[in-house]
């Protein structure tokens, strides 16, 4: 039997691009059970574009949350739990969170699908994303690791850790993913295919030394190692602006470090990561050597 999904999109004041994904849902050779799309206090129309689509498309169901004055990250787990509530009691084996901002071909999910079919063990799964013309450089971007644009989850292992934890700081994808690995499932980005990622995110705004320096912060948050980010921070200085991006990168985790500023993360999460992150360098050095 084919397996069966579900989608969950929260929308923040996306307008813009919404529609694209709308189009692209409608479009799949293998449509959901059910996408629940939450309205996290759009104030921007992102509403009245998802409405339109209502009467024709019964699978896909409009669910508004309160507009939120306090913003930070935990605010997406919030509004994906609120859709979570609507689908989590249907028959289904795949569970999805998906951006509203970007597009990909008609049978990218019906791909995706028969990963999880071949792989027994596949617990997450997703491809990488085109933006602004750029690919992922898998140097650095692990196919273990699968973006948070767009994640399916086999329903076992999404209940296994306990589904995204709701951090202030950001990571919510990386945590779910690495989670999913120390709990013995296999987390794949598949390269076959890509989505299109409309919205810029601040990180690659290449002239923005600011997220650059959160960034580097923000790795230090998330467990990773001294040499890795040593390692990360050479590769950052042939981007544009070259050699400040990484300058301002490493003195972004420097800077985390020398506060000694609080993980939002558990020692076995930054053990595991670490040890990911060793084998990873040890790898790309037999590959060099």
């Amino acid at each position: 039997m084919p397996l069966t999904y579900v989608l969950i999109t929260p929308a923040r004041n996306e307008a813009a691009f919404i529609d694209l994904t709308i189009q692209s849902m409608i479009a799949q050779t293998c449509l959901p059970l059910k996408w629940i799309i939450v309205s996290d206090g759009s104030t921007d129309g992102t509403d009245d574009i998802v409405e339109k689509y209502l009467p024709d498309h019964r699978w896909i169901e409009l669910v508004r949350t309160p507009e939120r004055k306090e913003r930070h990250f935990a605010g997406k787990v919030m509004a994906f739990n609120a859709g979570y509530e609507k689908v989590k009691n249907l028959n289904y084996d795949i569970i999805c969170s998906l951006d509203a901002d970007i597009s990909f071909d008609p049978e990218y999910f019906s791909f995706l699908l028969s990963q999880f079919s071949k792989y027994p063990k596949l617990g997450v799964a997703g491809t990488p994303f085109v933006e602004d013309g750029r690919h992922y450089d898998f140097r650095f971007a692990s196919t273990d690791h699968v973006s948070g644009a767009c994640q399916l989850f086999r329903k076992e292992c999404f209940e296994s850790i306990g589904g995204y934890k709701p951090l202030k700081v950001g990571g919510i994808d990386l945590v779910a993913v690495t989670t999913a690995r120390m709990n013995n499932w296999e987390t794949r980005t598949f390269t076959e295919k890509n989505s299109q990622h409309h919205k810029i995110t601040q990180s690659d705004r290449n002239t923005n030394l600011i997220a650059v320096f959160k960034s580097g912060y923000h790795d230090y948050l998330m467990g990773s190692s001294p040499l890795w980010q040593i390692l990360r921070s050479i590769y950052q200085m042939t981007n544009k602006p070259f050699v400040l991006r990484g300058i301002y990168f490493f003195v972004g985790y420097f800077w985390a470090m020398l506060k000694n500023a609080e993980r939002p993360v558990t020692d076995e999460f930054i053990k595991f990561r670490r040890k990911e992150q060793i084998i990873r360098i040890k790898k790309l050095l037999f590959r060099c050597s």
